[in-house]
């Protein structure tokens, strides 16, 4: 196992498909497919399955990606140890939703915090609606949100990362032992529906077209209250890679599995008014992140949550 093998698995995890992983890292897509068949045999285990959607990771490869992403971090952490700090200094004001604070910026700030210490970023959390409007006044810099909510037409956004949407259920589910989950099949299960930024309404874009409904046996703002439900067997849900995490706070697993109907994307990404002047720490900021994720030479970083 090797770096170059990691970076490889990583970029095709992130982005699903060995195709739009060697674009994205410049290189042939049989170098990929090499480095990911050669972590298989050195791990001797199975990291990803091919399906319609494109590469799909197995359990062992969910595994593996946390681990993964840890190790090129601590790498990183090596690099800022021996780089000079910058001398950029100056005040940003950054808004941004719960999800996004939750499971996205902490560890992006801490670098930040690392590579310029004289920026002072100052950070909100609020709403969706908020945030758009304290950009359109001015009174926050950026922010950082899921851009697939937002569709302001004052507002530019930039998407950094998608992160897929599955269904999650507790271990050892008939579903996950099927490995395929049909919404008819979801809709006979009781459902836990997380509410915060507006997942509930972005879940009826994805059921309304199979004239289903979902069994919602709870709704809450919790995303560990989801975890711990469907990990206790009080029922399934559907959302992102970002926010699972394969165990509840009691111990017990979360699997995922993978429906029969394509789910849109949970996007998340900057924004900013449109035509607003930015000063040298907004243009850092921005900078930062899309170095970090759209920079194909540093694809391996992308989706650090």
């Amino acid at each position: 196992m090797n770096l170059r093998q990691l970076k490889y698995f990583i970029a095709t995890a992130e982005l699903g498909q060995v195709s739009r992983a060697a674009s994205e890292l410049r290189i042939s897509q049989s170098s990929i497919t090499t480095a990911v068949r050669e972590l298989e045999q050195d791990l001797d285990v199975i990291l990803f399955v091919r399906t319609a959607h494109g590469m799909e990771l197995t359990p062992p490869g969910r595994e593996l990606l946390g681990a993964a992403r840890e190790i090129m971090e601590k790498v990183e952490m090596a690099r800022n140890v021996v780089q000079s700090h910058s001398e950029i200094e100056g005040t940003i004001n950054i808004a941004a939703t719960y999800t996004v604070i939750g499971y996205f910026l902490p560890y992006h700030l801490d670098r930040l915090n690392h590579r310029f210490p004289k920026l002072d970023i100052r950070l909100s959390e609020l709403n969706r609606e908020s945030i758009e409007e304290g950009l359109i006044t001015n009174r926050f810099d950026m922010a950082v949100l899921l851009t697939s909510n937002t569709a302001n037409p004052e507002l530019e956004t930039q998407t950094l990362l998608r992160s897929q949407r599955r269904l999650w259920v507790p271990q050892n589910h008939p579903l996950q032992l099927k490995g395929l989950a049909t919404f008819a099949e979801i809709a006979e299960e009781d459902y836990i529906m997380l509410t915060v930024d507006e997942a509930a309404h972005t879940s009826m874009k994805y059921w309304g077209p199979t004239g289903l409904s979902p069994k919602i046996k709870l709704r809450t703002s919790s995303t560990e209250a989801v975890r711990s439900m469907v990990a206790n067997g009080q029922g399934v849900t559907i959302l992102s890679d970002m926010v699972h995490r394969p165990w509840s706070l009691e111990g017990r697993r979360i699997g995922t599995v993978t429906t029969d109907l394509e789910i849109p994307s949970m996007d998340v990404g900057l924004a900013w008014h449109k035509g607003q002047a930015w000063s040298e720490a907004t243009r850092v900021f921005y900078d930062y992140f899309t170095e970090v994720f759209l920079e194909p030479q540093m694809g391996h970083q992308a989706q650090r949550v």
